[in-house]
C-alpha cells in the first residue's frame, strides 16, 4: 500500500478563502510539501501554516533558478526539469513509505502551478487527487468588485511573458482578459493594452486578497514594478 498524493489548492492568499476540502486534506496528511524560491519561504505554506500538525513531515521544494537565466535558455529546461524529476522521486519516497503527500499549490493546482509538474510524473504511479482552490484571479476581480464579462462575451487568461504582438493581438480579440506573470512585463502589458485600445479601462490589483494588497487603475501606477503577485483586470466595456 502506497500513500496518497493529493494537489491542494489554498487559494488567491486570505486563508478564509481556503476550501474546506483542502483544509481537510492539510491538517490529515502526513507530509505537507511546498514550493518557494531557494532563500525565501512559501507563499503557500504561510495561507495553511496555522493548520500544519505540530508532527507533520514538511517538504520544502526549493527552485534552483526562477528569473536568472531567460526560460528560453538550455540551461533553464535542463536545471527546471531536474529540479522537478528530483521533487518528484522525493515526494514518491514518502509515497513508496505509505505516507499521504499534500503538495500546495497557490491559487489552483492545474491554473499555472508548480503542482501539475510532479502530477504529470506520479500520477500515473500512485493514487492522486487535486484539491480545486480559488484562483487569484476570480479572488483579484472579487476583491475590488469588478465583474469582467457577462452573456456571450469572451474572456481570454494571458501570460505577459507573450511577445508585445501577440499580447496585443490576443487583447484586441477578446472581451475581457487577465493578464498573469506581469513582474518583468508590466512595460510590455502597457503597450500591447495600448495597442489594443483597452489601456484606458486596465486595473492593476497587487497581492489581492493578501496583506498589503493594493489596486488601481494601470494609467495611474507611476512605475513598471510589479511582484509576482500582480495581475491586470481588463473588464468589458
Amino acid at each position: 500500500m502506497t500513500g496518497r498524493l493529493y494537489g491542494v489548492g489554498v487559494g488567491p492568499g486570505d486563508p478564509e478563502l481556503l476550501t474546506l476540502k483542502a483544509a481537510r486534506i492539510i491538517e490529515s496528511a502526513g507530509v505537507v510539501a511546498h514550493f518557494a524560491k531557494a532563500g525565501r519561504s512559501s507563499n503557500a505554506r504561510s495561507v495553511v501554516a496555522h493548520r500544519l500538525r505540530p508532527d507533520v513531515i514538511e517538504l520544502p521544494l526549493l527552485y534552483p533558478v526562477t528569473i536568472e537565466i531567460e526560460k528560453d535558455q538550455a540551461a533553464y529546461r535542463e536545471a527546471i526539469a531536474a529540479f522537478f524529476d528530483g521533487s518528484a522521486a522525493t515526494v514518491a519516497a514518502h509515497l513508496d513509505a505509505g505516507r499521504d503527500v499534500a503538495v500546495l499549490s497557490e491559487g489552483d493546482p492545474f491554473f499555472y502551478g508548480s503542482y501539475l509538474h510532479l502530477h504529470a510524473r506520479l500520477a500515473q504511479r500512485y493514487p492522486t487527487e487535486v484539491i480545486a482552490g480559488v484562483t487569484g484571479m476570480s479572488g483579484c476581480w472579487s476583491a475590488v468588485g469588478q465583474p469582467l464579462v457577462r452573456g456571450d462575451e469572451v474572456l481570454s487568461i494571458l501570460p505577459a511573458t507573450l511577445p508585445e504582438v501577440e499580447l496585443a493581438r490576443r487583447l484586441g480579440e477578446c472581451d475581457g482578459a487577465v493578464l498573469m506573470k506581469l513582474g518583468r512585463n508590466l512595460a510590455k502589458a502597457r503597450r500591447a493594452l495600448a495597442a489594443a485600445g483597452k489601456a484606458d479601462r486596465a486595473i492593476y490589483v497587487e497581492r489581492g486578497t493578501m496583506p498589503g494588497a493594493s489596486t488601481m487603475r494601470l494609467v495611474d501606477k507611476p512605475d513598471d514594478v510589479a511582484p509576482y503577485f500582480a495581475v491586470v483586470l481588463v473588464p468589458c466595456r
